[in-house]
């Protein structure tokens, strides 16, 4: 967000797999704002949380339209302190027909605010209106942004990660396999920026787009309702991980019964093959969509083993030590 301001704001825990999945119903037609609430993308956004921005200030390419929807954005939470300049890109869930902004998106970006983080959530195009790639362009705009604008926002460009939920969690783990060191002599400083993300944080992950553990509804809104099988070969990132892929926490549970297990348990898999550091907790019972799951007393310590995890790996501070 150039010369824009903006509102400042391998452990392996498993058990039996249950892998049903669940037929995604397209989003109703959103509904007017309210009082206090503006709407971002068709959905609301909270008129107190930051202001989204446009990724590309003059148009996004592959652009359908000008209106909301056609205009991917992502809205900064900068902690008042951030002792290991650390930044995360966030993409809500949804089957890529819709996105959850709050339990998803700015929940997230205030939990990693109040462990001195930095978040930036996205809000990328969707379908049916769009597929494959624009959303990954739309995720590597992100990670170029934010890197090219670091030193703004007192963030380190080498401690950039994503996180994702479901779809999102799709769109990182794509973001995390399918990267490019960007061009050196574009015009757009953004444009010259790596799109690769230092780390990856995976939130019950749609991974693959291949039968039989495929989450049908993404797929559908992702590569259209007849995609080749080299259309998914291409949009399955459990096949592109390498020793270059970033190291990645993830986080699932045995009775997802929208998205397959399955789904973590390749990715993982392909992450160990591949030799790059990963991090699995799958939990017996908490279903999808959970989120921080902060209500949830089975899933609730999940966030606690992220923060460890983060701590570990330097993208977050240690807790302080009361005094005796």
């Amino acid at each position: 967000m150039r010369n824009r301001s903006l509102w400042i704001a391998c452990g392996f825990v498993w058990t039996a797999m249950g892998l049903a999945q669940a037929q995604v119903v397209p989003a109703a037609a959103p509904a007017a704002a309210q009082p206090g609430v503006r709407m971002s993308g068709g959905y609301p956004w909270p008129s107190n949380l930051p202001a989204p921005m446009p990724l590309w200030p003059n148009g996004a390419p592959g652009a359908l339209g000008s209106s909301e929807e056609d205009t991917p954005t992502i809205a900064a939470f900068i902690p008042a302190s951030n002792p290991t300049r650390t930044a995360v890109v966030i993409a809500p869930g949804g089957s890529y027909v819709q996105l959850s902004m709050v339990k998803e998106g700015s929940d997230v970006a205030s939990w990693l605010n109040a462990h001195g983080v930095a978040a930036f959530v996205l809000r990328y195009r969707l379908g049916p209106k769009y597929h494959s790639p624009i959303e990954l362009g739309d995720a590597q705009r992100a990670i170029r942004t934010v890197r090219a604008d670091a030193a703004q926002y007192g963030i380190a460009p080498d401690h950039i990660g994503m996180w994702g939920f479901s779809a999102g969690g799709h769109l990182t783990a794509s973001a995390g396999t399918m990267f490019d060191a960007g061009n050196p002599a574009a015009a757009d400083l953004v444009d010259q920026q790596s799109s690769r993300p230092d780390f990856l944080i995976l939130s019950y992950p749609v991974i693959t787009m291949e039968d039989p553990y495929v989450h049908k509804g993404s797929r559908q809104y992702l590569l259209g309702d007849t995609p080749t099988q080299a259309d998914m070969d291409a949009m399955s990132p459990e096949l592109h991980v390498t020793a270059q892929t970033p190291p990645a926490f993830l986080f699932s549970t045995t009775d997802d019964r929208t998205v397959p297990i399955m789904n973590s348990v390749m990715f993982y898999s392909a992450l160990v093959k591949a030799g790059v550091p990963a991090e699995i907790h799958i939990f017996q019972h908490g279903g999808h969509g959970s989120g921080l799951a902060p209500a949830n007393p089975q899933l609730r310590p999940w966030t606690d083993m992220l923060i460890k995890w983060m701590r570990e790996r330097g993208y977050a501070a240690e807790e302080a030590t009361p005094a005796p």
